[in-house]
């Protein structure tokens, strides 16, 4: 996307307004601005023009025919531009979708798109198209409202924002995670919420970024593990698709002084030899270093380490996610809360064909 002027598309928001003052960068070599929604150093695509669709398409499939069971659609309301709108949702992105999705659905089975659009649930769930566009939908607004819920010692967070979400078409479904790639995005919470969440999780300065808080799961809950499993055990237990961050699942900790986001990205601790056996190379050619923080320190945090010990967060998960695995009423069936007169109870009955079960969290 080039222009003389950077002019055009003012009505589009900037994402990180503490380090992009501008959605356009000038090029040197190119004698014109660049157009980007994020950082300057990624640039986006013109899908306005029909051969960066089909360049995109063939990109998809690339990677369907290596073996890859789906693919994540990254800020995907932001795909097309048009001048007098802020450029977000537009009725372009979903004809687009659209297209992908037939192209998959005829050339390849058991492929996913998920749709990363941090929105409101009625507004995200357009990106289902009636089940023509994306496979899934990540709820985002559900994630911050876990940790309140869990913070506040109160259901009422986590049970408003479900019942604002609405149903899927019969072929599609919501994602639901703990965390991610990024920060914690506290976009879809009230500026009362977000400051206590702030305060609560975010003591630390280097753990805000933009608007949000850089951090993996286990440090945000001070390595508690029974509010992990806590958490998790909701998480499972609701409508939909849980995801899972790789790390999350031992107990990873982050290197919040890494910059961006980079400090939830850092090397999977397989196992304690070197690079926690990510990678053999030499340690100072790693893109990222691996976890050293004496709490976290890949030498006792690993994937080898839990496996061998029967009691440990990642066999606990795996405990979890086989009985979720046997019962399908938790990611198909019905959800129904049940009131209480206790607020720190969450509670809610699950149900699909002849299978029923009762949730009770005790948020205390």
């Amino acid at each position: 996307m080039w222009t003389d002027t950077p002019d055009k598309y003012k009505e589009a928001r900037i994402m990180f307004m503490d380090e992009e003052s501008s959605n356009w960068t000038w090029d040197n070599e190119a004698k014109a601005y660049f157009w980007h929604r994020f950082y300057r150093h990624q640039p986006e695509l013109n899908f306005d023009n029909p051969e960066v669709q089909l360049e995109m398409i063939k990109v998809v499939d690339f990677w369907m025919k290596m073996g890859v069971n789906g693919l994540r659609l990254p800020s995907v309301p932001f795909l097309f531009e048009e001048e007098g709108t802020n450029c977000e949702n537009l009725p372009q992105t979903h004809a687009f979708l659209k297209r992908l999705r037939a192209h998959i659905d005829k050339h390849y089975k058991d492929r996913i798109l998920i749709a990363e659009a941090n929105l409101w649930p009625e507004d995200a769930a357009t990106y289902f198209g009636e089940g023509q566009e994306c496979h899934m939908n990540f709820h985002y607004p559900l994630m911050p409202r876990l940790f309140l819920g869990l913070r506040t010692e109160d259901a009422y967070p986590i049970v408003d924002i479900l019942e604002q979400t609405p149903a899927t078409p019969p072929n599609s479904q919501w994602a639901l995670f703990l965390r991610n790639h990024d920060e914690i995005g506290l976009e879809m919470v009230t500026e009362e919420e977000k400051d206590y969440l702030f305060k609560a999780y975010a003591n630390d300065p280097n753990t805000k970024h933009n608007v949000g808080i850089r951090r993996r799961l286990a440090p945000l809950l001070n390595n508690d593990r029974r509010k992990i499993e806590l958490l998790y055990t909701i998480l499972f237990s609701l409508p939909g698709t849980p995801v899972l961050y790789y790390g999350d699942e031992i107990g990873m900790g982050d290197n919040i002084y890494l910059g961006d986001r980079f400090g939830v990205r850092t090397p999977m601790q397989w196992n304690m030899n070197i690079n926690a056996g990510f990678s053999s190379a030499n340690p100072q050619k790693l893109y990222l270093p691996v976890i050293s923080d004496p709490v976290y320190r890949y030498e006792s945090v690993n994937v080898a380490t839990q496996d061998e010990n029967p009691s440990s967060l990642m066999w606990w998960i795996k405990n979890v996610l086989a009985m979720r695995k046997r019962l399908n009423l938790f990611g198909r069936g019905d959800l129904k809360f049940i009131d209480s007169s206790n607020s720190k109870i969450l509670c809610f009955a699950r149900s699909y064909q002849k299978q029923n079960i009762i949730v009770v969290a005790n948020l205390f």
